[in-house]
């Protein structure tokens, strides 16, 4: 299935603010416009840093720009396209202080 991502101009906005990480974004979003997904193995099979996040939580995260970035996102496969929500954007140093407080289950700051 396609992805639908929703919330793309929060990734605009932060690749805006932090121009140094607008490349390494745009590489990111022409493979997600390519992908092919049927299952959350499908995005790991892309995306070989990624982790699925547990608890029942239907997150991924993403590894950005060679580890520079995370952005996390909510998933759920529809009938005909799998949904990606962003939910959270930032540096590997904010996301290790995110997990510190296991917050990368719930945030929603987007």
């Amino acid at each position: 299935m396609k992805v639908h991502l929703i919330k793309i101009q929060s990734i605009n906005k932060f690749a805006h603010d932090n121009i140094q990480s607008k490349k390494s974004f745009e590489v990111w979003l022409s493979i997600l416009k390519r992908v092919d997904w049927d299952s959350p193995q499908d995005i790991m099979n892309t995306f070989c840093s990624a982790d699925i996040l547990g608890n029942s939580s239907n997150r991924v995260v993403f590894n950005i720009g060679g580890n520079k970035y995370r952005i996390i996102c909510k998933y759920y496969f529809g009938k005909q396209k799998i949904h990606l929500f962003v939910k959270w954007i930032g540096t590997h140093a904010s996301y290790s202080k995110l997990c510190q407080n296991r917050e990368q289950y719930s945030v929603e700051s987007f």
